[in-house]
């Protein structure tokens, strides 16, 4: 059943934020593909739709959701950890509604701790679900994006870079940082080939959103709630840097507050406090360092390690 209208695909979107881009991607006339590890009988979940931070909400729950909304919704369900899972997904997207425009890559894994509280074990398990899965899954999408003439978003979740985000989780922050790098390198492959109509783009939370981990971190106490805003903030700024020009958003490291009221002119965020009235606290700085530096306009032979390598 290939769609006329634009497809996105959505890593991570079983409950809380990636349920709530995808819902909002729908409705904004997208053709959604839900992926994610937990799947379920959605026919049979009781009350539906479920809380959509619990274990009950699903990529199956969330495409029944979709669907009864009127919206066209397909899930599958991958792993991250597996590369050859989210080929299948890519290409069953693909399949499906036959193109690809958007790539949203929600999935993640958390520990924050110090170093020697974090066991090589879940240090890997972050890196594998988060940078890992992150470039295995744009891997798997560039070539779908080629053969629609290079014409394509990718939103990825990860910070802006700034020494702060270390401190306390440092395992956590080599692979979120490492995605956000890949974001700003990826964008300077696009313009440095020409790919003017291709465009990624970092986004992160200015303040908590509420989600499965807050609700777990914070179980019995609903007096952390006035800190948190809906995800709603989070699917709103998305949709706006899909829709943003490409010289606005490629190689951009941005929070959802920031750019509804620096690039939408955004000003009231009262409506997505969870608590009404409240005024969540902003987590991240107010301002984040610039990456750019003077460089010389000849940077010298470049490198190609695919060249080399064929000449062995």
């Amino acid at each position: 059943m290939s769609s006329q209208q634009p497809v996105a695909l959505v890593m991570g979107a079983s409950r809380g934020i990636g349920r709530q881009v995808a819902i909002d991607l729908s409705r904004n006339g997208y053709a959604v593909v839900l992926a994610a590890k937990t799947t379920s009988d959605a026919s049979k979940t009781t009350p539906f739709p479920p809380n959509p931070n619990s274990s009950q909400s699903t990529i199956n729950t969330v495409e029944r959701e979709i669907r009864e909304a009127g919206g066209q919704a397909f899930a599958v369900a991958v792993d991250v950890r597996d590369a050859a899972q989210i080929q299948y997904a890519v290409d069953e997207t693909v399949r499906v509604f036959g193109k690809l425009d958007a790539l949203v890559y929600n999935s993640g894994a958390i520990w924050w701790s110090s170093v020697e509280n974090t066991p090589l074990k879940r240090f890997r398990l972050m890196q594998q679900i988060n940078p890992e899965g992150l470039y295995a899954s744009i891997q798997a999408a560039l070539p779908h994006f080629g053969k629609n003439g290079w014409k394509g978003r990718i939103i990825v979740v990860s910070p802006p870079i700034y020494s702060r985000f270390f401190r306390g989780k440092t395992a956590y922050a080599m692979g979120k940082v490492g995605m956000s790098v890949l974001v700003k390198g990826l964008a300077m492959d696009f313009q440095r080939q020409g790919r003017t109509d291709m465009a990624i783009t970092s986004i992160w939370p200015a303040s908590a959103i509420e989600s499965a981990a807050t609700e777990k971190n914070n179980s019995g106490d609903v007096s952390y709630k006035k800190d948190l805003r809906k995800p709603a903030i989070f699917s709103d700024a998305i949709l706006k840097m899909l829709q943003a020009p490409v010289t606005t958003v490629n190689g951009m490291l941005e929070t959802d507050e920031d750019f509804l009221r620096n690039k939408c002119g955004v000003t009231d965020f009262s409506q997505y406090s969870v608590i009404p009235g409240s005024t969540p606290r902003r987590i991240m700085p107010a301002a984040f360092p610039t990456l750019e530096v003077a460089e010389q306009d000849d940077e010298g032979q470049r490198m190609d390690s695919t060249k080399l390598r064929a000449k062995i």
